[in-house]
């Protein structure tokens, strides 16, 4: 620390020593002097005027005697300064200017040094110059001769080579190096049939067409033999092929032995895959031997086939029958294994097979384009997921009827108090929680059949028809038709044979099913649409129909995230609008303009003069009968609760998934009818404060102000937002409304 601040001491002693310097002769941190204006006061001891006279004169008539001793002590001080500044200035210069002396004369002598080398250099270089030209005079002159005896040389070797040749040969074969016999022969065969008119060459070449016979039989042998691995089979083949045998022949022999050895992986996957109570082996297991072993050499003898009979196209054909034929015995196992697959509880394991399997069956795609193996593949994945779905809406049906009978005994247990009122409460909350977690974890399974990271899910079936017809309509709509059915055989049974059936049970399942068509079917199946998006549909009038639902969801989701996302107990008092209500109508707005592109009007009812003003109360009742909206008290729920049901019963029943119609208004009546009623939805699950019903009277307000020009009738709207507000009333722990011109000047302000 000491070291350090010594440093920076010594440092900053200087910059203010450099600092003085500048401002004594007048120069700027640039080093020049800076361009002002000179002062013609000549009491000013920096002016180039100043007067010492006029400046003492000054200075006695304006201060006092101390006054003059300080400054007298001050300008002391300062020369002082200045003296010793200049002094240290001088100093480090001049040991600057040493230190510069001795560096040029020290380059001095050091350039002195280098010129001597490089004259040293000019003269070794002109010297190995004339050597050099010496010793090509020297040599020019049996350069050609040279050149003639190298010529010669390698003529000999050649000769050499073709005299050795059957020797050669004759030691490769009993090496067993064919491939270097046939290399060998090969370099010699032109030549040999060029000269086969001169006696010595004609020898050489019987001797080495009687060798090479002997070879082609050996290479006949270990072929048929087939005892060899495929890589040896394969060097076998492309040997006979470089030796002229016929392809055609080589061929069927080829796949002939590679079939054998497919054979021996078909029998174990077969020991393996043998039906019984404990399968050997897993699923994935099971498709990684597969894989590994036939699958593998499957592509290894493609890969081999086409490139030893790549000049023969007449060959092709062998092939394709070859691997389809092999490739239909092995999917008959993988449907066995698949189908001993009976547990539902996990899922993720039959996906990673399938995926896996999917994935190696591509390589024979691209080594085999025009094979039928990569379908027939896909069509073993799409039947175990259709197989899949059937065992989940069985497992779904059972655990229904489980719980069923879990509430049967229940209600038999004597112990059970129906007039207190709490137990049946408990077992209908216990019994719609269960269903529909149990719903959720079976989507959430299935779901994994359409995962990012899976090569079958981009799969036009898996796009499409999996997810709409599959999970939706299969296993989510109809296992929801199974418990109406099952439902209504109870109420067939306890007619039929006197009460069988309790009646506190048909009591619950009828709850439960009013439950079921009030809010659980829509959320169950907005979330199915929302995890299983259906994009592949075949009819025009679907796909039209299926846009203005994906419109609709997405309003709908961020409808649904803004309520239950947000502590409705507990919020503030509202004094704007929520910036999602703001995001809905401008997303509204883009809907509305895009599908004017695209198409007509349409035909609306007639608008009433005050639809954008138009006011709600704390309940749907309050358009019928604004008298009541001050009568409402927690005292009084019955009241309140008989007139809204009272006004249900006049309105008309608003259908959310209507046909929807060929024109602008059809499609947004579509639209905002799903997102209100998703909002409605979202709020019966919430509990208010005071604030919070303030938030939603306001929210409701603002969209009334513009949804109702977007629908065919602006009742729908006012309909639908009556309800909001009067949800949110009845659930409201202290429902104090605000008031409606507060409402008015806060919506026209956001």
């Amino acid at each position: 620390m000491d070291a350090d601040g010594s440093v920076s001491d010594e440092s900053g002693r200087r910059r203010r020593v450099h600092g003085m310097l500048k401002l004594y002769y007048g120069l700027n941190e640039e080093g020049k002097t800076p361009e002002q204006p000179q002062s013609l006061d000549p009491c000013d001891i920096n002016g180039p005027h100043f007067d010492p006279e006029l400046y003492l004169n000054k200075l006695r008539r304006e201060c006092s005697l101390s006054e003059l001793m300080d400054h007298e002590t001050c300008m002391v001080k300062q020369i002082r300064s200045l003296d010793s500044d200049m002094q240290t200035l001088v100093y480090e210069n001049y040991n600057k200017f040493i230190s510069a002396t001795d560096t040029i004369r020290k380059m001095k002598n050091d350039f002195k040094k280098m010129e001597d080398e490089m004259d040293c250099l000019s003269a070794n270089m002109a010297a190995i110059t004339d050597f050099s030209a010496s010793i090509s005079g020297t040599l020019q002159d049996q350069h050609a001769q040279i050149t003639k005896l190298s010529g010669v040389h390698t003529l000999l070797r050649k000769l050499q080579f073709l005299f050795e040749l059957p020797a050669r040969l004759n030691k490769c074969l009993e090496l067993q190096a064919y491939a270097q016999a046939v290399s060998s022969h090969r370099r010699a065969r032109c030549v040999l049939q060029q000269y086969s008119h001169l006696p010595s060459f004609k020898g050489i070449q019987d001797d080495c067409n009687t060798i090479m016979e002997k070879l082609a039989q050996e290479l006949r042998q270990k072929f048929r033999d087939g005892g060899t691995s495929a890589k040896d089979l394969s060097e076998c083949v492309e040997l006979l092929l470089q030796l002229d045998e016929p392809a055609e022949e080589l061929c069927d022999k080829f796949l002939s032995h590679a079939g054998s050895r497919l054979e021996l992986d078909l029998q174990g996957l077969e020991t393996i895959s043998l039906p019984s109570p404990t399968p050997n082996t897993d699923i994935l297991e099971f498709i990684d031997r597969g894989c590994n072993e036939f699958v593998s050499s499957l592509c290894l003898v493609i890969t081999s086939y086409q490139e030893l009979f790549i000049n023969h196209a007449q060959t092709g054909e062998l092939l394709q029958a070859f691997v389809d034929d092999l490739a239909a015995r092995y999917f008959l196992l993988v449907e066995r294994r698949i189908q001993e697959e009976k547990g539902v509880g996990d899922n993720s394991l039959l996906v990673r097979a399938l995926d896996r399997f999917h994935r190696r069956l591509q390589a024979v795609a691209k080594l085999l384009p025009g094979s039928a193996v990569p379908t027939r593949g896909t069509e073993i994945v799409v039947r175990a997921a259709t197989e899949r779905v059937k065992q989940y809406l069985s497992a779904l049906q059972s655990f229904y009827m489980d719980s069923l009978t879990d509430v049967r005994q229940a209600l038999a247990t004597p112990r059970l108090s129906v007039a207190g009122g709490g137990t049946l409460p408990e077992l209908l909350s216990s019994l719609s929680a269960s269903i529909l977690n149990q719903i959720k974890s079976v989507l959430a399974s299935v779901h994994l059949f359409t995962a990012k990271d899976i090569t079958f899910s981009n799969k036009p079936y898996f796009k499409g028809e999996f997810c709409s017809q599959g999970v939706r309509e299969n296993l989510v709509v109809n296992f929801i038709r199974f418990v109406c059915q099952s439902s209504r055989q109870f109420c067939e049974s306890a007619g039929d044979k006197g009460g069988s059936t309790p009646p506190a049970l048909l009591l619950l399942l009828s709850r439960l099913c009013l439950d079921f068509e009030t809010s659980t079917i829509s959320y169950i199946l907005t979330l199915t649409d929302e995890q299983f998006l259906v994009q592949v549909l075949e009819k025009y009038d679907t796909l039209f129909s299926f846009s203005v639902q994906v419109q609709g969801l997405i309003i709908s989701q961020m409808l649904r995230k803004s309520v239950e996302t947000r502590d409705w107990v507990n919020t503030i008092e509202p004094r704007n609008v929520r910036a999602v209500m703001k995001r809905v109508v401008e997303d509204t707005t883009s809907i509305d303009v895009q599908v004017g592109l695209l198409y007509e009007e349409g035909v609306r009812k007639a608008h009433s003069s005050d639809s954008s003003k138009r006011t709600f109360s704390v309940y749907s009742s309050s358009r019928q009968q604004p008298r009541y909206a001050a009568s409402y008290t927690p005292s009084a729920p019955m009241d309140t609760n008989l007139l809204s049901n009272i006004h249900k019963l006049f309105s008309e029943r608003i259908d959310i998934f209507s046909s929807v119609e060929f024109n602008k208004v059809s499609v947004m009546t579509g639209i905002i009818k799903i997102s209100l009623k998703t909002f409605l939805e979202c709020v019966r699950l919430r509990t208010f404060g005071r604030y919070g019903l303030q938030q939603i009277q306001v929210d409701c307000h603002y969209l009334q102000m513009y949804l109702w020009r977007f629908v065919s009738d602006e009742n729908l709207v006012h309909f639908l937002l009556d309800e909001i507000v009067g949800s949110s009333a009845h659930r409201c722990l202290d429902p104090s409304p605000m008031e409606q011109s507060v409402i008015e000047v806060i919506c026209e302000r956001g």
